[in-house]
């Protein structure tokens, strides 16, 4: 199949429609036989669950292609566990993970000739989601729910080089003990937007927030999670039950133990520490890591002084070691590489 006539090279990341569509329904107790469509839009009523209580979840992940032509994604049976999680939190039906891992393997089938070639530094993101979708108007779960898949194909995060971000220390909370911080769900980044547009208009790339019950600790970003690197070397990562369990963290964990041999750490992270720390990342799907240079704590600068204004040489080393196995120059640890052949 012939790829499709895109400037790969100068793909945003943004929407663009592709062929098809993986379509699941959940009606009477079950999940139907689900099919792929072609038809991108999608008709509700209006006073469907998600529209009026914002019953919905989501993932996020990306098909590669490899420098021996291989298309594969990055261990989707962790992002399957994790909205398996995100939907019993919210009363939903746990769309089954064989079939979460079928539908996407299935949609990226469906639309292979979007997958971007090998050196362009574009990749498909593909973005499963489920909804209720029935008409709710008390406050309760929807009894019939939709689980979706599509894809989209996106430009590097980083154009131009990746340069060290500025941050600010937020005066909102992202996430409460005991709520909804540890899943993937919509209304958890509805109520981020009014914080990040603020950060934006003060100057900043993207806020820390604390853990909200004391305001000491360091949680994330909103988006992704902080990896710290210590003066010898040690990588800490925060830890805390109101933080979205980062795939693109736990596998930087595994690779900085198991292929760069460096001492790791789960932990509790005090804000006051921090300065403590010479290199700082946040860790997602789209950039893998994006480098942090400096904290805004109210007027105070922080500054991680081995990245400060270029990315630090361990989180550069742990960049390019995760990318490597995502594109096939290194050995995968077993189960983390899913190859989708046409």
């Amino acid at each position: 199949m012939a790829k499709k006539d895109i400037d790969w090279a100068n793909l945003g990341f943004g929407y663009l429609k592709t062929d098809k569509r993986y379509v699941s329904n959940f009606k009477d107790g079950a999940w139907d036989d689900g099919a792929m469509i072609a038809d991108d839009q999608i008709t509700i009523s209006e006073c469907a669950c998600v529209l009026q209580y914002a019953q919905t979840i989501f993932e996020g992940l990306k098909a590669y292609t490899t420098e021996d032509g291989r298309v594969v994604c990055f261990r989707p049976d962790l992002n399957a566990d994790r909205m398996i999680d995100s939907a019993k939190r919210l009363e939903m039906p746990p769309f089954p993970k064989e079939r979460f891992l079928e539908a996407v393997a299935q949609t990226v089938k469906e639309n292979m000739d979007y997958v971007p070639p090998f050196g362009s530094g574009a990749t498909l993101y593909i973005r499963p989601y489920m909804f209720g979708s029935n008409a709710v108007i008390g406050v309760k779960p929807a009894e019939e729910y939709q689980f979706r898949v599509f894809t989209t194909p996106v430009g590097p995060y980083f154009k131009g080089g990746v340069k060290p971000i500025t941050i600010r220390v937020c005066d909102f909370d992202r996430a409460a003990p005991h709520g909804t911080g540890h899943i993937k769900a919509g209304l958890n980044y509805a109520m981020s937007l009014h914080a990040i547009v603020d950060a934006h208009n003060q100057g900043y790339d993207e806020n820390m927030y604390l853990d909200a019950a004391t305001r000491t600790k360091v949680e994330e970003t909103g988006g992704a999670n902080f990896l710290f690197v210590t003066k010898d070397n040690k990588i800490v990562t925060p830890k805390s039950n109101s933080i979205l369990p980062s795939i693109t963290r736990r596998s930087l964990m595994t690779v900085a133990k198991d292929y760069l041999g460096l001492e790791v750490e789960e932990r509790e992270v005090f804000f006051d520490e921090i300065s403590d720390f010479v290199e700082c990342g946040l860790c997602g799907t789209a950039a893998v890591i994006s480098p942090v240079g400096c904290v805004n704590d109210h007027g105070r600068e922080i500054k991680f002084v081995n990245g400060c204004d270029e990315m630090g040489p361990v989180i550069t080393k742990l960049r390019e070691t995760l990318t490597g196995i995502q594109m096939g120059h290194l050995e995968a640890p077993e189960g983390w590489i899913m190859e989708i052949k046409p």
